[in-house]
């Protein structure tokens, strides 16, 4: 820097690296190191690599101003006080700006709630951009406190590191692909199998724990809850949500995806088309229920069919008879539904993510097969689809609460139905057919949910730092 700048003992300054606009800093040549006010301090990452997580309260008084950061750690080194006190800190690297001018500085960690300014500026961070004034104050431009009530905040921390989890039991393309990209965004992933979670269920402090030990603080969880534990995934799930963690799909939206029955009630409620359903338990009913779908051919599902298995086309009436009497003598639950012809054997996957369809295919199912499920040797390619179609995905997706969705659709005569909404859609068929990043796609949505919030209806005077209160 070319020309010096005036200090006096107190100024405003701006550490935009970890999402704080404005904080009001005590400058003390006295001490060598910088100090920012830092509580909940954790560390996590790989060893190599470690990163610090923290909450910083920038206002003095406001307690409930929390802005969480992050940082790589540079190095750990005692400092002592000038009460002659030491203490092992974090030491992490951030730019400061002041006025129309930054340069990066280190900081050290540490709880300085005791204190009247929340940061302290040493020697190291001054350097020879400074000359001090030791009798004035805020000879630099003046901040404000305000910054903190409006969404501006929500955006002042785009580089935060986040603790992510995937609750997963298989290392498949889906899992390495959000570990990747969590990973190229600055992110930690890990990945939790969901089976070795149990759970401390309590009022005060509920805990989720994991091969003996208590699982550390998770900004978000991207459930991948395979159908045969929908039961104990959700269960997981629901106790992450209690702790207040950010679930990419809350379990009522899981859980609701997986009943089949529940699903075409959830879908009939929201006016969502889909082929004409039915559903009866006794035998007695089987004409009838039938009749309530239409003439054969007609599709029998079993209600906790995955990947097109339990799902049987029956092409004439006595076929239907025949495969719903199987189905009851196996004391299995079923839909029955009207098959659309039309569709061909093709249906359409739209993948949702925070409400926007992100990306489209066209399944085609293997010759001779009417199910288009890739898993079942179907083929897949990307596919433009009409305004309807997006709408309806949308919907769908919303009707269930779910921040991510694979909804399939069919083109029939009379418009897009929806066949099902999928709560845990795989990665790998849609990314390969549309040649898009939906794993960092799901990353960046995680990223704009878990910013932190600001704090609104409260104000701060400038000058002292007190509180007070505006409606």
């Amino acid at each position: 820097m070319q020309n010096l700048m005036r200090f006096g003992w107190e100024e405003w300054v701006a550490l935009p690296d970890l999402g704080l606009p404005a904080i009001k800093a005590k400058v003390d040549t006295g001490a060598r190191t910088s100090a920012l006010h830092a509580f909940d301090i954790e560390t996590f990452g790989p060893a190599s690599a470690p990163k610090v997580r923290f909450t910083v309260q920038p206002v003095p008084g406001r307690e409930d101003l929390m802005i969480p950061c992050s940082a790589k750690i540079v190095d750990r080194r005692s400092v002592t006080s000038s009460n002659g006190e030491s203490e092992m800190r974090y030491v992490i690297a951030s730019k400061m700006q002041v006025g129309d001018e930054s340069w990066p500085i280190e900081l050290t960690l540490t709880d300085r709630s005791g204190m009247h300014s929340r940061m302290l500026l040493g020697r190291e961070a001054l350097k020879d951009h400074i000359t001090i004034v030791a009798t004035e104050r805020y000879q630099q431009p003046k901040l404000s406190y305000d910054v903190y009530t409006t969404a501006r905040v929500r955006h002042a921390a785009p580089n935060r590191a986040l603790r992510i989890a995937v609750l997963s039991r298989e290392d498949n393309y889906s899992t390495r692909r959000l570990v990747e990209e969590g990973e190229k965004h600055g992110h930690t992933v890990e990945v939790i199998d969901t089976t070795r979670c149990y759970m401390a269920i309590n009022a005060m402090s509920p805990e989720v724990h994991y091969d003996g030990k208590r699982l550390p603080r998770y900004d978000a969880v991207i459930p991948r809850i395979g159908a045969s534990i929908t039961s104990y995934g959700t269960a997981v799930i629901r106790q992450f949500e209690t702790i207040g963690v950010f679930c990419l799909n809350g379990s009522d939206g899981i859980t609701a995806s997986r009943d089949k029955l529940a699903a075409h009630q959830i879908m009939a409620r929201h006016k969502i088309r889909m082929p004409n359903t039915a559903f009866a338990a006794s035998p007695k009913d089987t004409d009838s229920l039938m009749r309530l779908v239409g003439t054969a051919p007609l599709i029998v599902k079993l209600l906790e069919s995955t990947q097109g298995k339990g799902v049987v086309l029956a092409e004439t009436k006595k076929a239907a008879q025949s495969v719903i009497d199987a189905f009851r003598g196996l004391k299995a639950n079923f839909l029955v539904q009207d098959f659309v012809k039309e569709a061909a054997g093709e249906d359409i996957r739209c993948f949702v993510v925070g409400g926007k369809v992100v990306a489209s295919m066209k399944r085609t199912g293997a010759e001779g097969d009417f199910r288009s499920n890739l898993h079942r040797g179907g083929s897949a390619q990307s596919v433009r689809i009409s305004k309807e179609e997006r709408e309806t995905a949308v919907r769908a997706a919303k009707a269930f609460k779910l921040n991510m969705a694979g909804v399939d659709l069919l083109r029939s005569e009379s418009g897009p139905k929806v066949l099902e909404v999928n709560s845990s859609p795989g990665l790998e068929g849609i990314e390969i057919a549309t040649k898009k990043n939906i794993a960092g796609m799901l990353i960046d949505h995680i990223e704009d949910r878990v910013r932190p919030t600001p704090i609104r209806g409260r104000t701060v005077d400038d000058d002292d730092g007190s509180p007070t209160l505006s409606k």
